[in-house]
This record gives C-alpha cells, structure tokens and sequence, in this order.
C-alpha cells in the first residue's frame, strides 16, 4: 500500500496526522530543517512523538533538509544520531556534504533526498541511489508522464508533493529570499518574496509569482498505478486542525473508502487554499490559471472556526484503529478462560479470566467472540484473526470479554513502546579527508547569456581562463570561439539545471555538437546531469545549482569525480577561505545573480505572448526591478535587480585559496561587458551605477 505522509510542525500535528489516518510524519528537531520557524520539537518531544507513532505502527522521518556550514556539521551528525537512537525511521537531507557525514556516521539509517536536492529526472535519481539514499522526494513540476519514468526505472523509492503550498521556483534553487533580505530558503528561513506584489508594465498578474496551493486528491490512484511509494501532504506551518482535515480526506480517498466529493474539495478549501487549487503540473501544463494569492474570502470564517473545533474534538479523544492483531482463546468447562494476542511485529502477551458460566440462553461461540473481540475502539489496535477452542454450552459476559481484551491491549501498548532492538552506531563521522588544494592567485573564468556577448577583445583580455556558454547558446557562439582558444581560454559549456527527461535528447544532441567542436568542458548545477558527462567524456565541473555550502560537500563532489566546483554566494568570504578545498573551487564575483529558475513562465503569464527579448522584467513595491530572461525549455530565470559587484575587492577574493573566480554576464551588452572585464583586470575605473556586495559580507541567517 502506498504511504501517506503528514508534516507534523508541532506535538499536537503529530496526534492529528496519526488520528486521521497518516502511516507517516515528518518533522524537525530545532536547527535544521526548512521550516526552521514552525515549532519544531526538543530531543524530549522528538522520543515522546517517536514512541507515540510507534506504537501505532506510524513512521517518523527527521527533516535536516538544510544547508550546513562547516562549524554546523557535526552538530547536526549528533542530532541525526539521536534521532536514530530515539526511533527515527528516516531522515531527509537536502546537503550532499551532510548526506556523506551520515553515511560515514550513521550507516543504518534510512536517508531520504529532499526535494531541495531538484531531482527532477530519471538520471538524477539514478544518481541518488548510487549515493546510498533509499529515497527521493521528487520536483513538484513533473507530470505524471514525468513520474512514472522515474518511479518505475530509478530502482529507489520516490516521494511526491499532493497538496499544499507551491513554490514557483524549483526546490534548491531558489536564492530570492537570500539576496534581499539575509533570510535563505535554503537555510529554513524563506521570507517568501514570491507572495509579494509585482508590476510588470502589462496586463497580468499583480502577484506573478504567487502560485495556488497544489491539490492532487483526485489523482491518487494515478499516482499508486505510476509507482509512487510516498504521498506527501505539505504543512509544517500550518496549524494542526489542517493537519488533521487533509490528512482524513486523503486517507479516505486513498484507501478506497470514498470518492472524493464537491463537499471534501470545499472543507479542503476552507482548511486553506489561495484562490483555490491546481494540479495543472500533474497534467504537463502551466500558465496563469495556477497564480493565485490568499484573499480575505479564504481567509477562516466562523463557520471554519467550528470545523476546526470539531476536527480537534475528534482527534484529541478517537483513535485510529490501524495496528491488525490475532487473537487466540480457549475457553475450557470447569477452568479459568484464556486470551492471547499477538501483533506482526511478533510482541505476544496473554491474560486468564474467569471460569466460564453454563449458557441458559445464548452460548458463547468464535464468531461472537471475535465480535467482542472487535470492539477496541479507544486503542490503535484491530482484530484481524481468532482462534479459538470453545467448549460447547459455556458463556461470558461481554463485560468480562471486555476486561480481558482491555488487560491485553494495555500489555500489547507496553510492549510496542520501546524499540525492538539497540541502536548502536558502527560508523564515526570523520569530516574532510582529502589534502588542501589552494592557489596563490585564482584565475578569472567569464560566462555569458547569449553568444552576442562574446568578441575577440574579450578573448585578447582574458588570455586565459574558461569562457563559459550556455548550451542553447552553442551553435550560434561557436564560430566566435576561435579567438577565445587562440588566446590560450578553454571553452565550457553550460547545461541548464532544469532538464526533463523528454529533452534529454535535445541535450545530448546539443552536447554531441560541442565535443565535434573540440569542448571537452561541461558545467552543471544539478545531479541528474552528471553520469551522461562522464559517460560522453567530458571534464565535469559543478555549478552554482549544486549548493556547496561545506568542505565535505566538496569532498562529495570529488568523489562523483567532478573537478571543480563553485562555492554557494550564500557564503561569507571568511567561511569559504576556511573550507577545506578537496577540489578546484571557485567563486562568482560579478554579475545578476540568478534569483529563480521558473517552470511557469513569467512573461507569457504576464504579456500573453512569447516576448522574452522585449520584456521588462518585474518590478517589487520599492522600485526595484529584477530582469527576466529565458531559460531552455520556455522556462525563465529570475535576475537579481542589482548586479554583485567586488573589482575594487580584489585581496579580499585572491587571498582564500581559489581556483578561479567568475564574471558572470546576464543583460550586459558587449560594450558593457568589456568595461567590466576590464576593471576587473585592474584596467578603468568602470562600475555599476547601484551594486550590492552580495552576501560575501553579511552573510544569511
């Protein structure tokens, strides 16, 4: 049977997630998790919701889906070891650094990838099990086309998103909140800027960023027939009444016991909705019709009130019978009456009772005991088998039954309270092994947006370096590469981060073009991209998207036999010169830096037409405008509104033990782009006319 997932931000969301029919939690001890401003639990409230699912033959999954620093990783190694020794059935990870920490720590333990890893493709959970992960919570913009692909041939079990909130940027990949306000997605502290007001100067959307909640209720035998093993239900910061509203109309619906009616779709929508709800992903589309923003009218009324109350009422004092267990009985003339249970994870008690009486009426048989027998409401328990040796012409009372199923379940709620063995720990954390690779002077690498950027007084400044071209960019960059290779620059090519499985062969055309041209250099920023590099032959190196925010992420890296990486811009200056460099790294110090990477188009949801040229970008209630430009696949990227700018920084970049540094040119012309080269050479005295220093100073909560 396939799991239905609960997200359980407090204690109480724990018992309504359980009363209402989920056969998982997940939730977050305090420090890292991504929703680092839900309630979260002390080590105290993690065993006491540990024992209590327990017993209910619930599993609890511990989300440390966060970035790490380096002075982070061990804390969070002791916490996932404690929440292995308390019950933890799985933890989440989105850091590859902290997934390798587990690995070497805590090898029992089941490590799920969270959907911040952006696994969205049928390599990149490929990928995932290579690495030793059980499974992977997929990229809520795949279809179920996109599903099925990956459940059925990945060889590892995946996980889906059916209701709740929508990002519109990939899981991972977004640094929005980061760059304006210090508060990082990617840390647990979105701001969520995506809900804001934006004006694009058309007609569209006033939040073109704000997409409704997802409701996938009546695709769960889609999703079941796909090979989905996991649904989730999205809501760590949601309050516990909702918890428990959803999770009992999806626990309904998926095991068959209703149809999902118009009344479930409106309590659905007063438990919360933003203008309703889409599943338009589900089906391979996207567009307008899925923006949506929370309007007073969903806003709880008195009549929401009450069905809150009344879900609390219910969740606090039923129980939901889910635990099966046999029973046997012998029921003897003239001797003491005997009852036994036992559950399927083998825990066997057994009670006497009292001699049973002479039947004057109505004898006592095994269809009457077992009906009694049945009767355990107000335990988690429920009779699945009897067998029983009953003399004939005897007779209990059904208060006498009763006491003794009482005094069984009680002993049976004991014995599934401790956990079935020890936990020792076979593994010990070990943190960066490989020798420190650093340099005296890193070397200036430059990427551009579109081939028109490039020019042979480009070529003649860099003398050197890496010149780094998107894939779509390619063909129409190559002829103008020549002046770059005669000038001593490797030319690298950028691959997307989002590529779905029905344009991998677009891909690999395109990466078929470059290797006939002489580019042995790819760059990626996503994991599902990896082993088809290396399979064609090209030098791998990673990409900003891959989120390397420890030494041991780069120690992850290099043992995927990447050769460089780029640190995440999220870091301080003085955190990336600490890190221990197993492989090349490198650092971007000019450009737009890239926000958002966007399934919905925001410029045909905005102007109704494909105008990615012309298209102004969107702009925040401050007057702040934050370009928007096309990305492969109709997708777009989000820019940020002011340009990182570091050239009169130069000491504070060369002096911690880089590989190389990144000019990274977005909406510059090639005037423009030469200017900045320039000054970046020591050349001019060029600048933007507003700039940030991005977060290499202040770094992000």
């Amino acid at each position: 049977m396939i799991e239905l997932l609960a997200p359980a931000g407090s204690p109480e969301s724990v018992v309504a997630a359980v009363q209402n029919g989920a056969d998982a939690v997940y939730l977050g001890m305090e420090g890292f998790n991504a929703r680092r401003n839900a309630k979260n639990f002390s080590e105290r409230e993690f065993a006491n919701a540990a024992e209590y699912c327990r017993v209910r033959d619930v599993k609890v999954y511990l989300t440390l889906n966060t970035l790490v620093s380096d002075r982070e990783l061990e804390k969070a190694v002791k916490q996932a070891k404690r929440a292995w020794a308390l019950g933890a059935d799985a933890v989440l990870v989105q850091d590859l650094g902290l997934l390798k920490a587990i690995r070497q720590a805590i090898p029992e333990l089941d490590v799920h990838a969270s959907t911040q890893m952006s696994i969205h493709n049928l390599e990149g959970a490929l990928m995932a099990k290579a690495m030793g992960l059980k499974r992977v919570v997929l990229a809520r913009e795949l279809s179920l086309d996109n599903i099925r692909e990956i459940s059925r041939n990945a060889g590892i079990e995946t996980e889906v998103f059916v209701h709740g909130a929508l990002c519109m940027c990939y899981s991972g990949q977004c640094y929005m909140s980061a760059m304006i306000g210090r508060r990082s997605g990617n840390r647990g502290l979105c701001a969520q800027p995506c809900r804001q007001m934006y004006s694009s100067g058309a007609k569209g959307s006033d939040h073109p960023l704000s997409l409704k909640d997802l409701c996938l209720v009546g695709a769960l035998d889609a999703l079941q027939a796909a090979g989905v093993s996991s649904l989730k239900i999205e809501g760590r910061m949601r309050r516990p009444e909702y918890v428990g509203i959803v999770t009992s109309i999806y626990s309904r619906v998926l095991r068959g016991e209703d149809e999902v009616t118009p009344e479930d779709m409106e309590i659905l929508r007063k438990a919360f909705s933003r203008d309703g709800f889409t599943d338009a992903y589900l089906h391979g589309e996207k567009g307008p019709q899925m923006l949506g923003v929370r309007r007073e009218e969903d806003k709880p009324d008195r009549e929401t009130e009450n069905l809150f109350s009344t879900t609390r009422r219910n969740y606090l004092n039923g129980e939901y019978q889910r635990v099966p267990v046999d029973y046997a009985a012998i029921i003897r003339r003239d001797r003491m009456s005997q009852l036994a249970v036992r559950d399927k994870d083998g825990n066997r008690c057994a009670v006497e009772g009292p001699v049973p009486e002479y039947a004057f009426h109505l004898e006592l048989d095994a269809a009457r005991l077992k009906t009694q027998l049945s009767k355990s409401g107000g335990t988690p328990f429920l009779c699945d088998g009897l067998r029983a040796e009953i003399d004939p012409g005897l007779n209990l009372s059904a208060a006498q039954v009763n006491e003794m199923r009482r005094q069984l379940l009680t002993q049976l709620m004991e014995l599934r309270r401790p956990l079935r063995e020890e936990r020792d720990l076979s593994g010990t954390y070990e943190g960066p092994t490989s020798p420190v690779i650093e340099y005296e002077r890193p070397q200036l690498n430059v990427s551009v947006l579109k081939a028109d950027q490039l020019s042979g007084d480009m070529a003649r400044l860099m003398r050197g370096g890496r010149i780094c071209i998107p894939l779509t960019e390619l063909r129409a960059a190559q002829p103008g590469l020549e002046a770059f290779e005669k000038e001593g620059c490797r030319p690298v090519v950028i691959l997307p981060r989002i590529i779905h499985d029905h344009e991998r062969g677009e891909m690999e055309r395109e990466l078929s073009f470059a290797q006939e041209h002489g580019i042995r250099e790819a760059l990626t920023g996503n994991l599902g991209q990896i082993a088809t590099l290396r399979k064609m032959g090209f030098t791998v190196r990673g990409d900003y998207g891959l989120n390397v925010y420890n030494s041991l992420t780069l120690q992850a890296l290099k043992d995927l036999r990447l050769s460089s990486a780029t640190a995440s811009f999220e870091l301080r200056m003085s955190q990336i010169r600490a890190m221990t460099k197993a492989i090349d790294t490198e650092v971007i110090v000019y450009g737009r830096l890239p926000l958002m990477v966007t399934e919905n188009c925001v410029v045909k949801n905005s102007t109704g037409i494909c105008s990615c040229e012309t298209f102004p970008g969107i702009t925040d209630k401050n007057g702040f405008t934050f370009p928007v430009v096309k990305e492969f696949g109709c997708r777009n990227l989000i820019l940020n509104s002011q340009k990182l700018f570091l050239a009169d920084r130069r000491e504070d970049y060369e002096e911690i033990g880089l590989w190389a540094v990144r000019l990274m040119f977005t909406t510059e012309n090639g005037r423009e782009c030469l200017s900045v080269l320039r000054r970046y050479l020591g050349e001019g005295d060029a600048e933007p006319g507003s700039f940030t220093r991005g977060l290499y100073y202040r770094g992000v909560e």
